[in-house]
């Protein structure tokens, strides 16, 4: 088994994991606390790194599913304490499945367009910001948008 020197790559991969939170959160309060939370479940599961990818992109994507959580226990505190009317059973489950059927349609998304929607939805950044994320051409990242819209409403009218 591989011996991680975790001071050298937190020092080498901080910053960049604390941007990409940054540029998909906005709140830097919240990218500082998750940057520490990814580096935290790094040490616990470095088993699991095989190397099939780059250390700081693993990083990045421990980061990524941090965030997601923490929207998904925001919004069910969310839930908890809104006060005012109840919405109906049928706003409710229409509701969670909308949510849910196109999170989980996102999700089937090949590389690298799963990864432009959720930049571009949930990080609301600039397709030229993704272009630059992604390696990419600020042209390359609205195609790829608009391939992976045209993929979901196709898959949405089928459902």
């Amino acid at each position: 088994m591989e011996t991680f020197d975790w001071e050298k790559i937190y020092l080498q991969n901080a910053d960049l994991v604390y941007r990409f939170l940054l540029s998909r959160c906005h709140d830097k309060y919240l990218a500082e606390d998750l940057t520490s939370e990814t580096f935290l479940q790094a040490h616990r599961c470095q088993n699991r790194y095989n190397g099939a990818c780059k250390l700081s992109v693993w990083l990045c994507q421990i980061g990524k599913h941090l965030l997601y959580q923490h929207y998904e226990k925001q919004r069910r505190q969310e839930e908890i304490t809104e006060e005012g009317t109840d919405p109906s059973a049928e706003d409710m489950v229409f509701s969670g499945i909308h949510t849910e059927s196109l999170y989980r349609r996102i999700h089937g998304l090949p590389e690298p367009m799963r990864e432009v929607v959720y930049l571009r939805i949930t990080g609301e950044l600039s397709f030229a910001a993704i272009g630059e994320i992604l390696g990419k051409s600020e042209n390359w990242a609205r195609v790829t948008f608009y391939r992976a819209k045209l993929i979901l409403q196709k898959e949405e009218n089928t459902e």
